[in-house]
């Protein structure tokens, strides 16, 4: 296989496809290879429902079976065109239970031209819960993927997961055990909820919410809340607002009708289905909160296949790291900031958690990647890049501190119309911290250029009676005298205003 010549592209590494094949939607992504923080080159649904009438029934639908095969010759033409070096076929609780289900895998492999896995319910359990660990900063709670046709959920705690379990409370399933009736889909789910061993290690944890629909729910409440970062991964709400949000939802009450607007219409009918799943679970598991997980089963599997050494990297650093090398000027330099500013911040009286330290090393790390833009744009585009990209292992509130620092790292220390949506959602702790960050970094650019070999030789410290009437001085080599003038001594000043600390600077 010849490597694309693409400098946007990471070396070595050779995309590869997974098909999910579920109850109710069949979708392929595209991966840029089999990493710690895949990116996704290419990415299509389409909505089946191969699930529909199932439970009447025992078979899949005739007609949402044609969609699926249809679906599936475009998904293995579309794979082998972005040049996949492999392609893994997941099919769930339809495949899994329909009395035709063995027949229609037949003739989807034959169509693929590869094996399908056809994942029990504990193995659905198992990889969604891999798909949660992966994609969060040392998870602790239980992880739920509702369906089409089930509901999966499993104890997770940092990189460790128990308890799989599989549940008949799927969106489609749900509906037609129902009749279409909410107040009788409610008896179910509590009914089946409470068979739950699961749910009772809960209480005071979060609840990892998986799959589309419940994806939708934090679509929706973020579009009534004018909430003002669109991105759903560790989108997080507090249990009580949920759970009241989640009644009006299974109830579509009027004040819902504009703001519904936002889901496609074939997701709207299974929300109401889906509420009621995640209301009736956040009260039986006594959840402290829900956060909405963009990763799940397909994500857990490729994050199963991965060796030991490179499943225990940082996902947030790793996908900084490689943005480094994509589009700074210098990846070296970016991580002498990383290690530089973690010695300096203890010098202004910051003294950083763990989640802290990561989220200042990948800011540090995405310093430059905004240069090749319009000096004016530099700083908006570092924010909207960092803001929106597919970042894992990270909160809201860490998303916000990082594009913030960068921000103002080039705007200034001030903030505007353009930062002050994220900064709601840092907080002021993370605010406090970005405009650190971002003071300290506008000072030693002066110096390095955005090149290496420069930021290592400078250090903030406290003043000695020699250096006057300052608390802090910037220590600055003889040998780099010449960096020395009236801009960087501006900078210094801005630093200053912004600590509340005497600043000045001692060459020698």
């Amino acid at each position: 296989m010849v490597e694309s010549e693409a400098q946007g592209r990471l070396p070595g590494i050779h995309p590869v496809s997974v098909v999910d094949i579920g109850s109710n939607s069949v979708r392929l992504v595209i991966y840029e290879g089999l990493s710690r923080a895949p990116s996704v080159l290419f990415n299509e649904k389409v909505l089946c429902g191969l699930g529909k009438g199932l439970v009447a029934t025992g078979r899949m639908d005739d007609a949402g079976i044609a969609r699926a095969l249809a679906a599936l010759k475009r998904f293995r033409a579309l794979s082998e065109q972005a040049r996949a070096s492999e392609m893994h076929v997941l099919a769930t609780a339809a495949a899994r239970e329909a009395e035709n289900g063995a027949a229609f895998v037949a003739d989807a492999e034959a169509i693929l031209g590869c094996r399908i896995r056809l994942l029990t319910g504990e193995e659905e359990a198992r990889f969604s819960a891999l798909g949660v660990i992966s994609g969060y900063f040392r998870p602790d709670g239980i992880a739920g993927d509702l369906g089409g046709g089930s509901l999966e959920l499993v104890d997770v705690s940092n990189t460790t997961h128990s308890g799989e379990q599989t549940l008949p409370l799927g969106g489609l399933r749900l509906s037609e055990m129902s009749g279409n009736s909410i107040s009788k889909a409610r008896v179910i789910v509590k009914r089946e909820l409470a068979k739950s061993p699961v749910l009772s290690g809960g209480a005071g944890r979060t609840f990892y919410a998986v799959g589309g629909t419940w994806r939708n729910i934090a679509k929706l409440h973020m579009e009534i809340n004018n909430y003002p970062l669109h991105m759903m991964q560790a989108y997080e709400i507090n249990a009580q607002p949920a759970i009241d949000f989640l009644g009006e939802v299974a109830a579509m009450k009027q004040s819902k009708i504009n703001a519904i607007k936002a889901i496609s219409r074939n997701r709207r009918g299974l929300l109401p289905y889906g509420a009621v799943a995640l209301q009736e679970t956040l009260i039986a598991m006594k959840a402290a909160r829900v956060s909405f997980s963009a990763l799940g089963v397909r994500e857990g599997y490729l994050y199963s296949l991965l060796g030991p050494a490179e499943a225990a990297r940082d996902p947030l650093l790793t996908a900084a790291g490689e943005l480094a090398i994509l589009r700074a000027r210098s990846p070296e330099h970016a991580r002498e900031l990383a290690a530089w500013t973690g010695r300096m911040f203890p010098v202004f009286g910051v003294h950083e958690t763990e989640e802290d330290a990561r989220y200042r090393q990948a800011a540090c790390l995405m310093a430059d990647i905004s240069w090749r833009a319009h000096p004016d744009y530099r700083g908006l585009q570092a924010l909207n890049i960092i803001a929106h990209g597919t970042f894992t292992g990270i909160t809201h509130g860490g998303r916000a501190y990082i594009a913030l620092a960068n921000y103002f790292r080039f705007e200034g220390l001030n903030e505007d119309g353009a930062s002050s949506g994220l900064a709601a959602i840092a907080g002021p702790k993370y605010l406090d911290y970005a405009k650190l960050l971002g003071g300290m970094l506008r000072v030693v650019y002066l110096f390095s250029a955005s090149m290496p070999g420069m930021v290592p030789q400078l250090s903030f410290a406290p003043a000695e009676p020699a250096d006057g009437d300052v608390d802090i001085v910037l220590l600055v080599p003889r040998s780099c005298e010449a960096f020395v003038g009236e801009r960087l001594e501006g900078r210094l000043q801005q630093l200053a205003k912004l600590t509340g600390k005497r600043l000045g600077f001692r060459v020698g």
